[in-house]
């Protein structure tokens, strides 16, 4: 019974939208859909992962670029109640570590708490700025610091006057050189022994005089010890006394703020230790010293030293979680960084200048970054893993890690860190990781694996349009009516090659639908009709198609050689398909099969200049299996066959040709020619079972319009696999021409249906003797080898008798 076509209902399936309310008119009636659709696995996986507190519960979102994933996330993140993860968020800061300040310490406050608590410190230093200053500069200050002076001074002046006057009684007078040392000189009268009255007097004299001046020496100079006691103990009751006033405007200042810290006791050590610290630094506050001053204040702000600056490095605005997508994760941007600043040409850095990365912005939340951008940065996946193994974060500069400089850097004090880190990538990606790192297995537990496709019935037509309706919404653009959104759904089953699924490649909709909507805006309309998805469609395709455009003027001119017409021996017309980066279409070829007295071998030309891939030859092989099965069971093949594509100068792969070799090969084996009329296209088994192929409708439509070239002819049409006929989504021009019965399309289940429809010859059953009728294919192939078979065993005896 002969192979009917295909009907053309068969070729396409259209939307009805059963299940669409009937009031729905258009996207403007149809609520939004506040999730990805057809993504339920992989949610799943996602809300496990972040509902699990404990150590490596980090998601891999695994899928092809344009699924959505992000988004999907997004959305499910953004729905969380506040304090859903059972997460507490706190600001962190950090702060001068007042013992060690190349070792500033953390301080962690609760959410909210770390800007009220620099507005605080900032108020502070501005009330003791000017304070301070204030409460040295009064007469009662003044006073006692002159009593105290005046004690040291009067204490020094006894002392020195007793020793004089003891001096005098000796006849030696003190006085003081110009360079501020004492001196003890012998006195003559009341003026000082000149040279020559010194040694008129007697040698009893002179001794006498020598042994006074070295005892008041021993006496000066216990004297001077004790001037310099006294004036320690000057300077330590000045200071005590400096402190005592700094102290009652500290306490009167600091009352408030300990007050209203109280409970925080983490902050309550710092205001102590930081109290402990004026006390000690006073002077930076007095600007007694206008270089140490400058350098105190030298920052982008003057308005408090930096000593006592609040570094504020996350300040969470509300308990909400934090949702952080790092869009170029470097080493700085992750880990956070610390900057240098420069005063009169000296490069200085402190705690004021440590910056957040993304880790600490996320922190008590979730940080969602791209797998393969982590990786193209140096350090910066082994300092990921390095934080989430220790669950802390330490600022360590990346300079100091890559370098053998001794430059002097800040080590901070390390962070607790609680985070969920979601790495989008796809699946080589993932391989890659798993096979080469032993530790992406125990830190990224859960795979998030994103569905391409989803099935395609009425229920899910009904969410496909509300997702539709959601990019309409949120992208603000015209709403589109009932037909269009048919259109798209369509569209959308064609991406998917798979009359029952739907592509879940959001980009592409989105895209379609920001096309459709700009070709609407341009003629002033209300409303997306089918009319704008359609041009939409038609001008992408314009965009795109110049490679397919340029191969099938190769047709037009001649340059390839294809027949559309007649019938050839061993000559058939096979169909791939090419592609691009963003566009792949149907190109019809010649395949050619030629046999000569040989040994049963099929030579593959391809194979034999490395121009086929593995796929390929094994086709080659399945199908010399094949014809050694039905035509050399009981002797070998007398032939040797070459097999070839035409004209191509490039590499072949896949399996889609075998039927159409096979046929080329029974054409050249049995001297009957083959239809060029019809194309052919689809894998096999070693029983002769068609097997399904991919692109099938790119290849259907590349032989319409090769046939459109070379001139149309009503017997025309393309042979595929049944396991095929859910796959096809085809343009409405071949629809049409189908349902006019000017184009066919065969669907067959085994190869002798095809070699049926290319020859129009009976492919032929074999008998008990296993022969085959003589007027079928194989009947005549079948003759043809015994002829040879027989020429062979005559020349072998011939041969054996000479």
């Amino acid at each position: 019974m002969p192979i009917k076509p295909l009907s053309s209902t068969k070729l396409y399936r259209a939307s009805t939208l059963k299940k669409l309310s009937l009031d729905c008119k258009s996207t403007k009636h149809l609520e939004p859909l506040d999730e990805i659709v057809g993504q339920a696995r992989a949610q799943q996986a996602v809300e496990f992962a972040l509902s699990m507190k404990d150590k490596g519960y980090n998601i891999y979102a695994l899928g092809r670029n344009g699924l959505g994933k992000r988004t999907m996330v997004l959305r499910h993140l953004n729905r969380q109640a506040p304090n859903s993860n059972g997460r507490t968020l706190y600001d962190w800061c950090y702060v001068v570590n007042f013992d060690d300040t190349r070792s500033p310490k953390v301080l962690k406050l609760p959410a909210g708490m770390g800007l009220a608590f620099k507005k605080d410190i900032e108020k502070l230093m501005a009330k003791l700025l000017k304070s301070l200053p204030l409460a040295f500069d009064n007469e009662m200050y003044y006073t006692r610091a002159d009593k105290l002076k005046n004690q040291l001074a009067a204490k020094q002046e006894e002392a020195l006057i007793k020793l004089t006057d003891e001096a005098k009684s000796h006849s030696v007078g003190l006085s003081i050189s110009p360079q501020g040392n004492y001196e003890l000189v012998a006195l003559n009268g009341e003026e000082p022994h000149s040279e020559e009255s010194y040694l008129a007097l007697s040698p009893k004299e002179q001794d006498e005089m020598q042994l006074a001046i070295s005892n008041l020496e021993s006496q000066l100079r216990g004297i001077v010890r004790q001037i310099t006691v006294w004036e320690e103990e000057y300077s330590e009751k000045q200071q005590k006394h400096d402190e005592q006033v700094a102290e009652e405007v500290l306490t009167h200042c600091l009352a408030s703020l300990k007050a209203q810290y109280n409970e925080q006791p983490n902050v309550k050590a710092y205001i102590k230790a930081m109290h402990k610290d004026i006390l000690d630094n006073l002077d930076i506050f007095l600007e007694e010293s206008e270089e140490q001053a400058a350098l105190a204040y030298a920052s982008m702000s003057k308005k408090m030293p930096r000593r006592y600056q609040i570094n504020v490095l996350v300040s969470q605005e509300s308990q909400m979680q934090p949702i952080i997508v790092e869009e170029t994760p470097n080493y700085h941007t992750i880990f956070g960084y610390v900057e240098s600043a420069t005063y009169k040409g000296t490069v200085f850095t402190d705690f004021s200048l440590i910056r957040p990365g993304s880790l600490h912005k996320a922190n008590g939340g979730v940080l969602m970054i791209d797998a393969v951008k982590v990786l193209e940065h140096p350090y910066v996946w082994d300092g990921l893993k390095r934080a989430l193994r220790s669950r802390k974060l330490s600022l360590t500069s990346l300079e100091r890690e890559v370098t053998l400089s001794g430059a002097i850097s800040l080590d901070p004090e390390a962070i607790p860190l609680d985070v969920k880190i979601i790495l989008f990538g796809d699946f080589a990606t993932y391989k890659l990781l798993q096979q080469y790192d032993a530790e992406f297995t125990e830190l990224f537990r859960v795979t998030a694996d994103f569905e391409d496709r989803m099935p395609r019935t009425d229920a899910s037509e009904v969410h496909y349009a509300q997702f539709i309706s959601s990019i309409v919404h949120s992208n603000k653009m015209l709403h589109c009516d009932k037909k269009a959104i048919a259109r798209i759904i369509e569209f959308s089953s064609r991406q998917a090659d798979d009359q029952g699924m739907l592509s879940l490649h959001s980009v592409d909709i989105a895209n379609l639908l920001r096309e459709a909507n700009y070709c609407a805006r341009a003629v002033n309309a209300n409303m997306i009709r089918v009319s704008h998805i359609e041009q939409a469609l038609a001008n992408k395709e314009k965009r795109i198609c110049r490679a397919k455009d340029d191969f099938m003027q190769s047709f037009t001119n001649g340059t390839t050689l294809i027949s559309t017409q007649g019938k050839t021996v061993g000559q058939v017309n096979a169909l791939s398909v090419m592609s691009t980066t963003d566009y792949q279409f149907g190109a019809p070829s010649r395949i050619t099969a030629t046999t000569a007295f040989g040994e049963g071998r099929v030579f593959d030309i391809e194979r034999n200049v490395e121009l086929s891939g593995s796929i390929h030859s094994k086709g080659v092989m399945i199908l010399t299996a094949y014809i050694a099965s039905i035509l050399g069971k009981t002797d070998k093949i007398p032939l040797s066959t070459h097999l070839t594509f035409e004209q191509s100068y490039g590499g072949v792969d896949g399996d889609s040709a075998t039927m159409a070799e096979l046929c080329a090969m029974l054409s050249s084996f049995s001297g009957i020619g083959i239809r060029q009329d019809i194309a052919i296209t689809g894998s096999m088994n070693q029983f002769g079972e068609a097997q399904p192929i991919g692109g099938v409708n790119e290849k259907i439509e590349g032989f319409f319009d090769a046939c459109k070239i070379k001139g149309r002819k009503d017997t025309q049409g393309v042979i595929i696999p049944q396991s095929n006929v859910h796959n096809l989504m085809l343009r409405s021009d071949i629809v049409d021409a189908v349902a006019k019965g000017k184009f066919n399309i065969w669907a067959i289940s085994h190869v002798n249906q095809a070699i049926e429809l290319l020859t129009d010859t009976k492919v032929g059953n074999v008998n008990a003797n296993g022969d085959y009728p003589k007027s079928s294919i194989l009947g005549l192939a079948q003759l043809r080898l015994n002829t040879l078979r027989n020429k062979d065993a005559d020349k072998g005896k011939n041969s054996k008798a000479d």
